[in-house]
């Protein structure tokens, strides 16, 4: 299958995220994102999700492969930190991206805490009313 310019489609359509140690970055193989780093630390049963730039919609798929990757895997994990402490900007398709992984966490009785919202990415949770549906933690960056 070809996109217009002829490309091939199904190259990066099976890349998934690498996992790595504590503080390295995760990167999907074959990724066009350059404007985001994301990196996985776990604790226990507690996952950090450390993200570093711009999410939109090149970058969110990245994102998305990564919590769906830590919410199905058979290592078990009761909570999920996503810290946007260090996201710049933020568009709707990351905001949906982290609605989905809300959905399938809940379902999986596992908890997804926002942690580090400011400026323009907390305004946009504000303004969507989507705010409230997530558990969120001011300051520092940590597992809570």
């Amino acid at each position: 299958m070809e996109w217009l310019d002829g490309t091939d489609m199904t190259e990066n359509l099976a890349a998934k995220p690498r996992r790595t140690e504590r503080g390295q970055r995760l990167k999907s193989p074959g990724s066009t994102s350059t404007n985001l780093e994301i990196a996985v630390d776990h604790s226990g049963m507690d996952a950090i999700v450390r993200l570093n730039g711009h999410i939109d919609v090149d970058s969110s798929p990245d994102v998305r492969d990564c919590l769906l990757g830590i919410l199905s895997s058979k290592q078990l994990v009761h909570t999920v930190t996503v810290d946007l402490g260090d996201v710049t900007h933020i568009e709707a398709s990351g905001i949906a991206t982290l609605v989905e992984a809300l959905k399938i966490a809940r379902h999986r009785q596992i908890r997804i805490h926002l942690q580090g919202l400011h400026g323009s990415a907390l305004r946009l949770f504000e303004v969507t009313g989507l705010l409230p549906l997530f558990e969120t933690i001011h300051g520092g960056k940590g597992v809570a």
